[in-house]
């Protein structure tokens, strides 16, 4: 669930503003302090009764955020932090702008690791000419730059959303699961699944890199060249060949640890939310307001996802039936997904990721910025994506006329919810076409490898 901290500023300010010209019994001091224990400090009592204003919401009906206790106690104190002569939010941004260049630095990582990876399987695989070839993108590079200078990334994180942090937990866990340590990258998917929920879908992804490796080639292609090379070398040289083919067999190892630190961090979750909660319903309440409030729908407030216009309009004898089809379509289609592309887990992450952010509740722009990120990790298999050029223009399409029709229905009254909700559609058609011709672009790519390592393994044998 994505909070923009900036509507939710003002309204702690108006709060406050309030609170000062006429306090209020229960906010005031000597109810938050025994009478022994009061505070010394007039700017202390202020942040304690921001802080406290902060967390009523977050119980109250109707409340703007609907996230993680944990996240608000990291950001909370930030609003209430005053320097003098700069803008009042300006640590709070400045957690948003080193979410965003770790973020940048971790796609980076993670895209070296899949370079090496797939250079040393075309090597075994006799296409090595084709990891030598100046066509072959730095995609760590490439990724990490799409990202941090994507003008979605910039906008999510002027406007002062959650999302920077969210997309930072998911990066963790990618990069945690290429890198094969599987206590951070059940850090990343327990952290990136708490904030906003659908991350749990990358349990998949998660698993088969740490069980295979970064994305390779299809198996078959390793195993047919492992059978030539073994029917052709010298028994001393075999063991060493069977060394380099256990690099694709599924490695149980880490992924009993992953899920063991999975189990680890989600007590340690609960048990911090547990504490934040205890005075206020308990973690049953905490579910309830936050992922249950993600899975109900129940602000249909405009935004760039459709599902907010489509139960405005559905009678609500249906809404329990389409809660399910809608939230369903997601879960049905990761276990073919998976089974396809089971080879190519970074890449499978990615499709999750759009599929997600086009079908969830309440999306943001910054959900587009992570997977357009991701995406650049691949430049090089999806160089012959098709209508690459209709997408770059549709999205900026969109990225325009959006505001405008927001503008024109909500703030000057001369539209109608059909303006901005054609922009909404809009996106989502841009974001299927995305899934289905990357997909589409991925198999091709895999297509290609298997043709040319077959004619090389009849050369060899002829």
């Amino acid at each position: 669930m994505v909070l923009d901290l900036g509507a939710w500023f003002r309204r702690f300010e108006a709060h406050s503003r309030l609170l000062s010209q006429k306090p209020q019994p229960f906010f005031s001091p000597r109810s938050l302090y025994p009478s022994h224990h009061q505070p010394s400090s007039p700017l202390l009592v202020e942040a304690v009764i921001n802080v406290t204003l902060c967390w009523l919401l977050l119980v109250l009906p109707g409340s703007m955020y609907h996230g993680s206790p944990l996240l608000l106690t990291l950001l909370g104190p930030l609003t209430v932090t005053r320097i003098e002569g700069q803008p009042d939010h300006l640590l709070c941004s400045l957690v948003f702008v080193i979410a965003d260049v770790i973020t940048a630095m971790l796609i980076r990582a993670a895209g070296k690791n899949l370079e090496v990876a797939y250079s040393s399987s075309l090597q075994f695989l006799g296409l090595h000419h084709l990891s030598e070839n100046s066509e072959v993108l730095p995609s760590g590079d490439f990724a990490a730059l799409v990202y941090l200078w994507n003008p979605f990334t910039i906008v999510a994180c002027v406007g002062l959303s959650t999302s920077a942090i969210e997309n930072l937990m998911v990066v963790l866990s990618l990069y945690g699961a290429c890198t094969r340590l599987p206590p951070l990258a059940a850090f990343g998917w327990v952290m990136a699944t708490h904030l906003s929920l659908y991350p749990a879908i990358l349990i998949i992804p998660v698993i088969l890199l740490l069980g295979y490796g970064p994305d390779a080639p299809p198996r078959k292609l390793f195993w047919r060249r492992k059978n030539l090379k073994v029917d052709n070398s010298t028994s001393s040289s075999r063991s060493g060949l069977e060394e380099e083919v256990k690099l694709n067999v599924f490695s149980w190892r880490p992924v009993v640890l992953f899920l063991f630190w999975t189990l680890l961090w989600s007590s340690y979750v609960l048990v911090l939310c547990g504490i934040y909660v205890q005075q206020h319903g308990g973690l049953w309440e905490l579910f309830k307001r936050t992922y249950g409030f993600i899975l109900t729908i129940p602000d249909l407030s405009p935004n760039i996802g459709v599902l907010w216009y489509f139960f405005a309009e559905v009678f609500d004898f249906f809404r329990s039936f389409f809660l399910i089809v809608f939230h369903g379509n997601i879960l049905l289609m990761v276990v073919p997904l998976a089974l396809r592309l089971n080879h190519r887990p970074c890449f499978l992450a990615f499709v999750y990721t759009v599929i997600s952010s086009m079908l969830k509740s309440y999306p943001s722009v910054g959900d587009s910025a992570l997977y357009l990120g991701l995406l650049g990790l691949f430049a090089y298999e999806l160089r012959d994506m098709q209508f690459s050029f209709f997408l770059f223009s549709g999205y900026v399409g969109v990225s325009l006329l959006s505001p405008v029709m927001h503008n024109l229905w909500i703030w000057r009254g001369t539209g109608n919810a059909n303006f901005y909700f054609a922009t909404a559609i809009a996106y989502a058609c841009l974001q299927i076409i995305l899934v289905v011709e990357s997909v589409s672009a991925m198999l091709n790519h895999d297509r290609m490898l298997t043709k040319r390592s077959t004619a090389d393994l009849q050369n060899v044998k002829s």
